[in-house]
């Protein structure tokens, strides 16, 4: 429980602090000044709002993603480098991988980054699905979904590339070591999490369609990356694209340490089964 609060604080403290034009009221400087202000002004329960509809895609999500990733690395492995590790196969397996991980993700996210904006009118999720069904359409949960990819796929692809590059220095015999899986999970998220922060605030604007915002945007609803870029520019200028960086590298660090240690305990704990098994045949 105490994993999922942090999560939710830093979750939603990203989403205000990436906000072109916010309130008066939500404004900060940095992510302790963003949490100490709403905890204080809100609630400490406040950040978990929306977070049970992105618990209950992610179990689905994340099933897709690892499963899609284990086998497309070993196809992909066995063609390029038989018998051997092959970092353009990682980065591969794990892009494609992200196409059906975003796609059942896209539509969570933008209900909990909705019920996250300061001041929101959604109180429960099924209040924000509706309104935003009966309002914009079905579409409106996938508006976000191609800069949702083009944001992942290279935060992908840096995100394997240096977890692999870090392995090969900490760990070079790939044995199962929890203090070097943990050390170059988090600094892989840190580096993938802060190149990426342009495309992550166009996604969170898409997601958002930030009311103040649009008064920008002659168009009506901003429904492309393109458009989402120049909204931005046009709002914060190039600064605007870094808005929450911080919150953001906090955020993926602890969370892409304890996946790769939870992963790499897991794939250990599965192949030595598997190898006694067969021992014992």
């Amino acid at each position: 429980m105490a994993a999922v609060k942090y999560q939710g604080w830093l979750s939603l403290s990203k989403t205000r602090m990436q906000s072109l034009q916010p309130d008066p009221a939500a404004r900060y400087r940095n992510v302790l000044e963003a949490l100490w202000r709403i905890i204080r002004t809100e609630g400490l329960w406040r950040p978990m709002r929306g977070l049970n509809v992105t618990a209950t895609g992610a179990g689905p999500a994340h099933a897709l993603y690892f499963a899609c990733y284990e086998k497309l690395k070993k196809t992909l492995s066995d063609v390029i480098h038989p018998g051997g590790n092959s970092h353009i196969a990682n980065g591969a397996a794990g892009c494609v991988a992200t196409l059906l991980h975003d796609a059942a993700m896209n539509p969570a996210e933008v209900v909990k980054q909705r019920m996250q904006m300061y001041n929101s009118p959604y109180h429960r999720v099924t209040d924000c699905v509706r309104a935003v069904w009966q309002n914009e359409g079905a579409g409106a949960f996938y508006r976000s979904y191609t800069t949702q990819l083009t944001m992942n796929v290279p935060f992908q692809a840096i995100h394997f590339m240096t977890y692999e590059f870090l392995q090969e220095h900490f760990n070079p015999q790939r044995r199962y070591n929890p203090s070097s899986h943990v050390l170059s999970g988090a600094c892989a998220g840190a580096v993938a999490a802060a190149v990426t922060t342009p495309l992550d605030v166009c996604k969170t604007l898409l997601n958002t369609q930030e009311s103040l915002a649009l008064n920008s945007n002659f168009t009506g609803h901003i429904t492309g990356m393109a458009s989402a870029f120049r909204t931005v520019y046009q709002v914060g200028g190039v600064t605007a694209y870094f808005r929450g960086v911080q919150a953001r590298v906090i955020y993926q660090i602890p969370s892409t340490a304890i996946a790769w240690s939870v992963y790499e305990f897991f794939k250990y704990l599965i192949t030595k089964r598997q190898e006694e098994w067969r021992a014992g045949k």
